[in-house]
């Protein structure tokens, strides 16, 4: 027998009985809330984090004007998956030794812009709507070589035209990139009641706020006759940046069932996210906002010591035990980091290197979060495998790792645990590029944008290996790439790493 799908009535109906333990209901009552929050990019990942902290805080303030409009990306996927459901989907969190399930149910509407953009630009341009918040992954925002808005490509450009029409006339045709969307929205915004607005940038980019702010501005001086939108944006419109941190694994039909089990319901919806949450937010807004503090979230005046304890801490930490785990054929980094040996690593790497380069943001405990974040590691429930954590060292290690061996060498140290991380990837690369790296039975191929220049750079002996990839400045800075000392500790790593 098929259990009934997840909606309003369906799940009052299910609330006038016991529920597990482990269960609880939406912490607002869905029916009573306005739209006063719209999100592009409406993935798993904000269904996990933003959109329950939004939840949360309205919870703690009783404010019902907080709730949200999810706009998708290029799939309909997620408004197939929400509307039959009234908007609720639930939240599994899944840690080590327990499980349990909430219900949110602050997404009040859900919109796919191939055939609601009308409907998402009335949003933008709502004064009742006062802030927007963006998950749409890197790409989603369309920059060119420079880091600029790429305003030559095809859809770009189209919505560009569109936003010049705007100012003329409402434009019914869709917004085809959220940049567009965003742009066109603001320039209605302008033309209707011209409320101050903030748009937050939830992506994991450095200085996100920043990024977002110079695309918009990028797309209005490319927008004909837009001088007055784009003053009142400088005037009247911010953009915070942010820093995220929530493990999102896939939820998979293992997840659903269980869910089933839970709650009596089946649901489309449904996300998995590990118990950690963070959520840094520069406190720089033009109007009202959810009580994002209330629920969890760190307000401050500089995200930029959240955003580089994160990268050094966490995001090298993870690219290490990668490395080091799939060669030697752990499958997830939960298996890594349970091995002695590499956990030491990553244990020094941190201690050694990593914090004499940070300055505590806010007089947090950075060893504290040391330990959080190989606790985190540890759970085997998010799911991370070491290949899929592996990919694109290219692009990853310059920020995640190369930073902090800059900053020990400036220091007059040799950063060795670093070197060994770095070594680690050098090994990989060139144990991938043979074809002879097997991880739980498969044979890894390497997967970077850089995979052919990599595999020449790191062929050879170690030592040749080494400078290889030393070599290649669209990766090593030149400071890194001339230190002797920094050089013979990756070479002596490699030596003892398997070729």
């Amino acid at each position: 027998m098929t259990n009934p799908r997840l909606s309003l009535p369906a799940w009052r109906e299910r609330a006038a009985h016991p529920l597990p333990d482990a269960v609880r209901g939406p912490a607002v009552d869905p029916a009573a809330l306005t739209v006063g929050q719209v999100h592009l990019g409406l993935g798993a990942f904000t269904r996990a984090h933003q959109v329950v902290c939004t939840e949360d805080a309205a919870a703690a303030t009783g404010e019902t004007g907080w709730g949200v409009l999810g706009v998708t990306q290029r799939s309909p996927r997620v408004a197939e998956q929400l509307v039959p459901q009234d908007g609720l989907y639930g939240v599994l969190t899944a840690g080590a030794d327990a499980t349990s399930l909430r219900l949110v149910g602050s997404v009040r509407d859900v919109a796919f812009p191939g055939r609601d953009t009308a409907r998402v630009l009335a949003a933008l341009a709502a004064p009742t709507t006062h802030v927007v918040t963006l998950t749409v992954t890197e790409k989603g925002y369309r920059r060119a070589a420079g880091g600029g808005l790429d305003v030559t490509a095809d859809e770009v450009a189209a919505d560009l035209a569109d936003a010049a029409r705007e100012l003329s006339a409402p434009v019914d045709g869709p917004a085809r990139t959220p940049v567009g969307m965003l742009v066109r929205g603001l320039v209605r915004r302008h033309a209707s009641s011209g409320a101050p607005l903030t748009v937050v940038c939830c992506d994991n980019l450095t200085d996100n706020g920043t990024v977002l702010a110079g695309l918009v501005a990028d797309a209005l001086a490319a927008v004909p006759g837009s001088d007055a939108v784009r003053a009142w944006v400088e005037q009247d419109v911010r953009f915070p940046s942010t820093m995220v941190d929530r493990i999102v694994p896939a939820t998979t039909d293992a997840h659903h069932a269980e869910v089933e089990r839970l709650l009596g319901l089946r649901d489309e919806g449904l996300v998995v996210g590990e118990p950690f949450f963070q959520w840094v937010v520069e406190d720089d807004f033009a109007g009202p906002r959810p009580a994002w503090e209330r629920a969890g979230a760190t307000l401050t005046g500089d995200v930029a010591p959240y955003e580089r304890a994160k990268l050094r801490v966490l995001n090298a930490t993870h690219s290490t035990l990668a490395y080091l785990g799939a060669l030697r054929g752990h499958a997830t980094i939960a298996e890594a980091v349970a091995d002695p040996d590499l956990a030491a690593v990553a244990r020094a790497l941190i201690d050694e290197d990593v914090l004499p380069t940070l300055v505590a943001p806010d007089g947090a405990d950075l060893a504290a979060y040391r330990d959080e974040v190989l606790h985190r590691f540890a759970n085997p429930a998010t799911g991370h495998t070491t290949v899929q954590v592996a990919m694109d060292g290219s692009q990853k290690l310059p920020v995640r790792l190369l930073g902090t061996v800059a900053d020990r060498l400036a220091a007059g140290a040799v950063p060795h645990a670093a070197a060994t991380a770095f070594a680690a990837w050098v090994a990989y690369v060139r144990a991938a590029a043979a074809g002879d790296l097997v991880v739980a039975g498969r044979t890894v191929a390497l997967d970077d944008p850089l995979a052919p220049v990599l595999a020449r750079a790191a062929a050879g002996s170690p030592q040749e290996a080494v400078d290889g990839v030393l070599a290649l400045r669209q990766v090593v800075p030149a400071d890194v790439a001339a230190s002797p000392g920094f050089r013979a500790a990756a070479v002596a790593a490699l030596r003892t790493l398997r070729r």
